[in-house]
C-alpha cells in the first residue's frame, strides 16, 4: 500500500514539474542514514515522501506534524513527532537508525522565510553521529516561489514553479573527540554539507551572463496582473529602473557595439557606478563582447597600459563624466595612443526609434543571443602585480555566477533588501558582488559613484533604507564616525573586504550603531571572494570559511613555524592573465590553482586567519600599490645617483585609517617626498605610489643571493618607528 500511495504521489508531482535527482545509484544506498534537508514549504515531506528511496522514518517538527493535511497524505509512512532539542526524541531516532533504518530530519526545524538556510541544528549530526550512519544531504530548491512557502512578499510567487529535489551522495560523519563546544561543531558541519548541496544545486556552469540577467527579469519582475513592474535599479539621477528597463538599454546598446566591433573584441568600459554602466556592460556581453573595466582613478599612464595589455581599440566612456572627474588629460593622453572613444551621449543621438522598438521585442519574446557562456571570456579587469605593471585578470561567465551562487549559499537577499554599493566596478568586489549580486538575486540596488563621500552616503542610506552595504574597513570607519545612529538603522548585515577589518571598526559598528561588520576576503583573480564570515557562522578576527565548491591548500613558508601560503581552486578562479609584456596572450595558472601571495592559519573548525602577506603589494583604502612598483618609481626619480652606494628598500606596514602605507627605506640622503610627488605628477601617475614616510639606513637586510630581505627589513621598520 505504501509504495502505491508513493507511486501515485510521485506521478501527480511529476505532472507538476518536480524532478528528483539522486547522484547515487540505488543499489548502493546504505541499510541505515540519516536523510538531512533544507526545507522551504510545506509540501517538503510529501515530496520526499513521494521521491526517497528507502522508505525512511519521518521526523517532522510540531507544527508539520499536527498538520491534518500532511497526516492524511503521508497515513501510509512512518512519521514520528520530532523537536531538535529534545533528548528523548533524539535517542528514540538514534535508536531507530541504529536498528538498520533510514530516517529523514529537517535540519533547520521550521519552514525557511527568506529562501535560504536558516539556524541549523545539531539533531541530525547527532543522530548520524551516535548511530554509526552515515549523512545524505538534500537540496530542495524551486517550492520556495510557490504558495505553500512562508517567503509571500520576500520572493516572488507563481502557480507551478519548476522543483528541484537533489539528493547527494551517502558522506561519512564522525566527530572529532578532541573538540571544545561539540554541539557547535555538530551544527557547524551539517551547515556546511547543506551549503555545499544549495550552491551544486543552483550553480549552472554553462548558462552566460545576459542569460542569467533575463532568468532573473523573468523571475522577480512579475508582480501580478493589477500592480506594476517594481523599479529595481537607481543611481545618483534619481530615475528608477525596472529589470525591463535594463534588458531593454543593453539590447539597444548591445546592437549598436555589435555594428561597430568584432565577436569577442574587447570594449573598454570607463564609467562611473551609474546604471549606464550596468547596461554597457550587459549590452556588451550579450552580444558576445568583453567588457573591459577601466580603473580610472590610475592616471594616463596606467591606462594606456591597460588597453595595449588588454588589446582595446574602442573605450566606452560618458562626456558628463569626464568633465566630472576631471579626466580631459587622460582621454587625450589615450586617444593620442590611437585609442577610439566613444561617448554615451553620441550613442544616443544615433538610436532610432525603430532600433528601440526592436529591443522591446527582443525583451518580450526573451531572446538570448548568446545563451551558452562558460568558459567563455566575459570580463577582463585589472590588478597589481610585484611587476609593477597592471595585469589583465581575465574572469569568465561561470568564474562571475559561480562566485555569485558561492556567496548566495551563504547569504540570501531578496525582494524586501535595499542594496547600496559605492564600490567602483572596475574592482571585482564591486562589480560581482556589489552590482552583479543583487541584480540576479532580486534585491534592489542603488549605485553611487564614490565610496569617499561619508556624509553624503550616510544620508543616501538613510533615505532609501539601505539594508545591505559593502565596503572596505577604510570606508566603513569614515562612515561611523560621521554618522546619525539612525542613518543605518535598517542595515540588515554589512560585508567588508578588500582590506583586514580592525578591531576597533567592528567595535565602533556594534556600540555606536548596532550592526555587526562581517569580513569576506578575496582577490580579483577569483571573481572575487575566497572565504567569507556570515551571520550563522561568524569569527571575530577571522576572515571566514571556504566557499564551497572551493579546495585549498596551505604550503609551508620558511621562517614561518604556524601556518602557510594559500593556495585556492574552484570555478570562482579566473582564466589566467594577460601581461603587459605579452598583450592579449592569456597565461594560465599552473593546474587551475591561484597562489594567494597570503599566509593564513585555519582553526579546528575551518575558520581562516590571514597572519601575514608574502606578495609585494599593500591594500591603501582597498586599492593595491605594488611594493616593486614604487620601487621601481624612486630607482626612475634618483637615476642619476644610481651609484652602487645607494639602495632601497619598500615595505608595508598598518595605518590605522587607511589599512596600510608605503614605508621607503633608503640610504640616499638626497630623496624627498617632494621630489618623489614631482616624479609622479610629471608621469601622470597615481599618488598612491607616494610613500608616506621615508627612513634613511645605511644598510638594508639582505639574504645570501643579494636579493632584499623584506620581512626583516619590515620588523626593523615596525620596531623604529613603533620605539
Amino acid at each position: 500500500m505504501t509504495n502505491f500511495v508513493r507511486f501515485c504521489l510521485r506521478m501527480v508531482f511529476k505532472a507538476l514539474k518536480v524532478k528528483c535527482n539522486i547522484n547515487f545509484k540505488e543499489d548502493k544506498l546504505p541499510n541505515k542514514g540519516v536523510y538531512v534537508s533544507n526545507h522551504v514549504s510545506y509540501l517538503d515531506p510529501l515530496i520526499l515522501f513521494a521521491f526517497l528511496p528507502g522508505n525512511p522514518v519521518f521526523a517532522l517538527n510540531g507544527h508539520l506534524y499536527r498538520n491534518k493535511w500532511i497526516r492524511f497524505f503521508m497515513k501510509t509512512a512512518d512519521i514520528v513527532e520530532f523537536n531538535p532539542i529534545e533528548p528523548s526524541d533524539i535517542k528514540e531516532l538514534i535508536a531507530k537508525v541504529s536498528s538498520g533504518r533510514l530516517c529523514m530530519i529537517f535540519a533547520e526545524g521550521r519552514i525557511t522565510e527568506n529562501g535560504g538556510l536558516m539556524k541549523i541544528y545539531e539533531a541530525p549530526g547527532l543522530v548520524a553521529d551516535k548511530s554509526g550512519a552515515p549523512l545524505i544531504p538534500i537540496w530542495i530548491s524551486g517550492l520556495q516561489y510557490s504558495y505553500f512557502s512562508k517567503t509571500k512578499g520576500k520572493i516572488p510567487h507563481r502557480p507551478l514553479p519548476r522543483v528541484m529535489v537533489t539528493v547527494g551522495a551517502p558522506r561519512k560523519f564522525k566527530l572529532k573527540d578532541n573538540l571544545r563546544r561539540q554541539r557547535d561543531h555538530i551544527s557547524n558541519e551539517v551547515y556546511t554539507i547543506l551549503r555545499e548541496m544549495h550552491f551544486e544545486s543552483m550553480y549552472n556552469p554553462n548558462i552566460s551572463l545576459f542569460a542569467q540577467l533575463m532568468k532573473a527579469s523573468k523571475i522577480h519582475s512579475k508582480q501580478g496582473f493589477f500592480t506594476g513592474r517594481l523599479k529595481f535599479f537607481e543611481d545618483i539621477k534619481r530615475e528608477p529602473n525596472s529589470y525591463k528597463d535594463i534588458v531593454i538599454k543593453a539590447f539597444v546598446l548591445g546592437k549598436y557595439f555589435k555594428k561597430r566591433t568584432t565577436r569577442e573584441e574587447h570594449v573598454g568600459i570607463l564609467l562611473p557606478n551609474a546604471i549606464a554602466t550596468v547596461c554597457t556592460f550587459f549590452g556588451l556581453s550579450a552580444y558576445d563582447r568583453v567588457p573591459v573595466m577601466l580603473n580610472f582613478s590610475t592616471g594616463a599612464t596606467n591606462l594606456v597600459s591597460m588597453c595595449k595589455t588588454a588589446v582595446v581599440k574602442k573605450i566606452v566612456t560618458s562626456l558628463n563624466f569626464v568633465r566630472q572627474a576631471k579626466l580631459e588629460e587622460e582621454i587625450s593622453v589615450l586617444k593620442a595612443n590611437g585609442f577610439e572613444v566613444v561617448y554615451l551621449e553620441s550613442v544616443a543621438k544615433e538610436i532610432s526609434l525603430k532600433q528601440k522598438i526592436g529591443a522591446l521585442i527582443r525583451y518580450k519574446i526573451k531572446r538570448v543571443p548568446h545563451r551558452d557562456g562558460g568558459d567563455k571570456k566575459a570580463v577582463i579587469l585589472f590588478t597589481s602585480g610585484s611587476e609593477g605593471m597592471p595585469k589583465a585578470v581575465i574572469l569568465s561567465h561561470a568564474n562571475i555566477i559561480s562566485n555569485i551562487k558561492q556567496v548566495s549559499a551563504i547569504e540570501s537577499i531578496n525582494t524586501t533588501d535595499v542594496v547600496f554599493n559605492a564600490l567602483p566596478m572596475f574592482h571585482s568586489f564591486g562589480l560581482t558582488i556589489g552590482t552583479i549580486f543583487p541584480l540576479f538575486e532580486g534585491a534592489r540596488l542603488f549605485l553611487y559613484p564614490s565610496p569617499l563621500h561619508y556624509r553624503i552616503v550616510a544620508e543616501i542610506v538613510y533615505e532609501i533604507g539601505a539594508t545591505i552595504m559593502f565596503g572596505t574597513d577604510t570606508f566603513f570607519r569614515g562612515y561611523a564616525r560621521i554618522a546619525h545612529p539612525m542613518d543605518f538603522h535598517n542595515i540588515r548585515f554589512m560585508f567588508a573586504g578588500a582590506e583586514a577589518v580592525k578591531s576597533d571598526t567592528r567595535d565602533m559598528w556594534m556600540e555606536r550603531l548596532g550592526i555587526r561588520v562581517m569580513e569576506a576576503y578575496g582577490s580579483t583573480e577569483c571573481s572575487p571572494v575566497v572565504t567569507a564570515n556570515n551571520r550563522i557562522f561568524n569569527r571575530f578576527g577571522s576572515i571566514g570559511k571556504l566557499l564551497p565548491g572551493m579546495d585549498y591548500k596551505i604550503m609551508p613558508v620558511d621562517g614561518i613555524e604556524k601556518g602557510g601560503e594559500l593556495l585556492v581552486k574552484g570555478p570562482n578562479v579566473m582564466l589566467g592573465y594577460y601581461l603587459s609584456d605579452n598583450p592579449g596572450v592569456l597565461v594560465p595558472l599552473k593546474n587551475g590553482w591561484y597562489n594567494t601571495g597570503d599566509v593564513v592559519e585555519m582553526d579546528e573548525i575551518g575558520f581562516f586567519y590571514i597572519k601575514d602577506r608574502i606578495k609585494r603589494f599593500a591594500k591603501i583604502g582597498g586599492e593595491m600599490v605594488s611594493l616593486n612598483a614604487v620601487d621601481e618609481l624612486v630607482r626612475n626619480a634618483y637615476k642619476g645617483e644610481s651609484s652602487d652606494e645607494y639602495c632601497y628598500g619598500v615595505v608595508s606596514i598598518p595605518h590605522d585609517s587607511k589599512g596600510e602605507q608605503v614605508v621607503l627605506v633608503t640610504n640616499n640622503q638626497n630623496v624627498t617626498q617632494s621630489g618623489i610627488h614631482e616624479y609622479i605628477k610629471k608621469n601622470n601617475m597615481s599618488e598612491l605610489y607616494l610613500p608616506r614616510v621615508i627612513l634613511f639606513k645605511d644598510k638594508i637586510p639582505v639574504f645570501a643571493t643579494g636579493k632584499t630581505d623584506n620581512v626583516t627589513l619590515k620588523k626593523e621598520v615596525l620596531a623604529e618607528l613603533q620605539g
